[in-house]
């Protein structure tokens, strides 16, 4: 496995923005999908905290800031184009805005 930083990811393809997955270190379920630009990845890698980049609000945020329910970053993968990541945190409470574990909570038809 190959160790790469901060500039090898490709920002440009989505408009300044990296999709990140984020799983959970004990469960393995996948807990949410969200975007991170360039000083998002940055603060995370410097506090270990998820910080992801809001396109409604146009804004940074880290999780759980308000409802305390933080994602400490246990590993950071990054796939073979070098465009989307995969957090691997230990998730404090639920990861969905809804008050559900996962963002995945519905199926569709």
């Amino acid at each position: 496995m190959k160790e790469l930083d901060i500039e090898s990811m490709d920002f440009k393809k989505g408009g300044g923005l990296v999709p990140v997955v984020v799983q959970d270190s004990e469960t393995r379920d996948v807990l949410m999908m969200a975007y991170a630009n360039r000083e998002a990845l940055q603060q995370t890698v410097k506090t270990g905290y998820a910080h992801y980049w809001s396109r409604s609000r146009k804004t940074l945020w880290k999780k759980g800031e308000t409802s305390g329910h933080l994602q400490k970053v246990k590993e950071i993968l990054v796939d073979c184009d070098q465009d989307t990541l995969l957090y691997i945190v230990d998730q404090t409470g639920v990861a969905c805005h809804t008050g559900e574990k996962t963002c995945f909570h519905n199926r569709l038809k």
